[in-house]
């Protein structure tokens, strides 16, 4: 089972009455028995109508909670007190919820008809009860039994613990994506996406939708946040990483839609032998799938042919979502596409961003306002700009900050390759050659193989990589040393006359 900081996997919310003593304690018993850690309260938890702080923090300390609606559920109280607790978690995006219609119909539960509607009627007429509590209770019904779930009626527990039994560890083994370290302006551009990307999430439209703005701008991030937050409402997810660069190796678009079958289908090794034969697999694999899939940087119509050709493709409710620079590529493309300009950072988000990098953890320089501002005005509101900028003046005094900004003022180009370059420059030997070779040679290579590969060249590798992953120049992802395409492609262009040539050598006799 994946791991994770929430402390239990499942969260039960049901009536006692109506289902302890028999579906109940079956599902209970087989999710322990597939190690499934698993939360259901004790009598003594509920005491009177008030939901006990125990139960409270129990529902936000679960990764999924399965609401079991019974006959009398919603005559509870305390069930629809602890059903709005949940479906609070769920709009704040910290909750999967799964539900479990026992015996009763969706349109019971979504309508609030038959028994459902008798329930309600006393909770509203009785005097005790707060009557927007009631309406919170309503809503929580109306979004709950709008979820897809399951429906058990009689004869059909085993089969529905089974299905359920199945479904949560795909659930479960779904890690959210790191967005970044400091997500400053981050959650309101994916409110906006989410709004775009959940209209008409249960009807029959495939959505497409390009998320297009220039390098270094965080298309990549917001990509990432949005599949954080809406992966719960899909049968698969797929977020595949640098199309763009993969694309351009031997077999690189076969290599693509290897991954993307494998994220969403056993074997997790599929074989795909050409791009036609791909293609095909996934029209046949996911057509009848409600699927979030996410290509990261594409940059031609060619990928895009190769790994989501058309809505069709792909089942009823399924989102795609495109990053590129490239606006045209989304007129090109067979497919209709909704295009989302991503716009730099407005100034105090700008400031805000760039404070958290110059200034970690609180601890502030005595650096003159002007100063920062002039900074932050450099960095034209590119994410990249502010977080590269900011890390390399971090720590630095308030003469050194004046020198390095009037460098910057002196470069006639107005972009984001000059920020990257001072910050090069501002490397000593041992770093710089070391970032040089990781940039030339190396991206996307283990640290150990990195560092045992420098280290024969006299490189003093081990704190060379701290320094620069310090400096925000390149990042450890999973093991692997990375570096954004921009930073890669300076350190490509200040190659030139570079003496450490000594490492490419000896990486070839390292793996000869």
């Amino acid at each position: 089972m994946a791991s994770s900081e929430k402390n239990y996997h499942v969260f039960l919310s049901f009536r006692g009455t109506d289902v302890r003593n028999n579906f109940l304690r079956d599902l209970y018993a087989a999710l322990n028995q597939k190690g499934i850690y698993t939360f259901v309260d004790s009598e003594e938890l509920r005491k009177g109508e008030q939901i006990s702080p125990a139960l409270m923090s129990a529902i936000e300390e679960s990764r999924v909670a399965i609401i079991i609606f019974s006959e009398d559920y919603a005559f509870s109280r305390w069930c629809l007190k602890e059903l709005a607790k949940i479906m609070e978690c769920k709009a704040r995006k910290e909750l999967i919820v799964l539900p479990v219609f026992y015996k009763v119909e969706p349109r019971e539960v979504r309508r609030a008809i038959k028994g459902y509607g008798r329930a309600m009627a006393k909770h509203e007429s009785n005097s005790e009860n707060d009557l927007k509590a009631v309406e919170t209770w309503k809503k929580a019904l109306f979004d709950a039994g709008n979820l897809s779930g399951w429906v058990c009626n009689d004869g059909d527990e085993a089969e529905v613990i089974q299905s359920i039994v199945r479904e949560l560890p795909i659930r479960l083994e779904r890690t959210p994506l790191d967005v970044a370290k400091y997500p400053v302006g981050i959650e309101s551009l994916v409110e906006e996406l989410k709004s775009l990307s959940l209209e008409e999430l249960d009807g029959d439209d495939v959505l497409m939708i390009g998320i297009w703005g220039p390098g270094g701008i965080g298309k990549t991030t917001i990509a990432k946040a949005i599949y954080n937050a809406i992966q719960g409402q899909f049968r698969g997810v797929i977020f595949l990483e640098r199309v763009r660069e993969t694309s351009n190796k031997c077999d690189g678009l076969v290599e693509l839609q290897r991954r993307l079958l494998s994220q969403t289908f056993s074997p997790k090794h599929v074989m795909v032998h050409s791009v036609s034969e791909g293609i095909s697999l996934i029209k046949v694999r996911l057509y009848c799938k409600k699927v979030l899939l996410v290509l990261d940087d594409v940059d031609h119509p060619c990928q895009l042919d190769a790994l989501a050709g058309g809505g069709n493709w792909f089942g009823k409710g399924s989102r795609i979502f495109v990053t590129s620079r490239d606006k045209h590529l989304f007129t090109t493309s067979r497919c209709e596409y909704c295009v989302y300009e991503v716009k730099p950072l407005k100034d105090d988000k700008a400031l805000d961003l760039f404070i958290c990098h110059a200034f970690p953890n609180s601890h502030k320089v005595e650096i003159r306002n002007d100063l920062i501002d002039r900074a932050v005005h450099y960095a034209g509101g590119l994410p990249l700009a502010l977080e590269v900028l900011g890390s390399f003046l971090c720590g630095r005094n308030e003469p050194a900050w004046k020198s390095e900004l009037d460098k910057l003022s002196n470069k006639s180009n107005e972009n984001i390759d000059r920020i990257l370059k001072i910050s090069f420059y501002g490397l000593e030997k041992n770093e710089r050659d070391i970032f040089l070779d990781i940039a030339c040679f190396f991206k996307g290579k283990s640290i150990e193989y990195i560092t045992e590969v420098l280290d024969g060249c006299d490189f003093a590798t081990t704190i060379g990589i701290e320094i620069l992953m310090e400096r925000s120049l390149i990042r450890n992802e999973y093991g692997t040393l990375q570096m954004h395409d921009l930073v890669e492609l300076m350190g490509n262009g200040s190659n030139r006359g570079h003496s450490s040539g000594l490492a490419h050598t000896k990486r070839e006799k390292f793996e000869s």
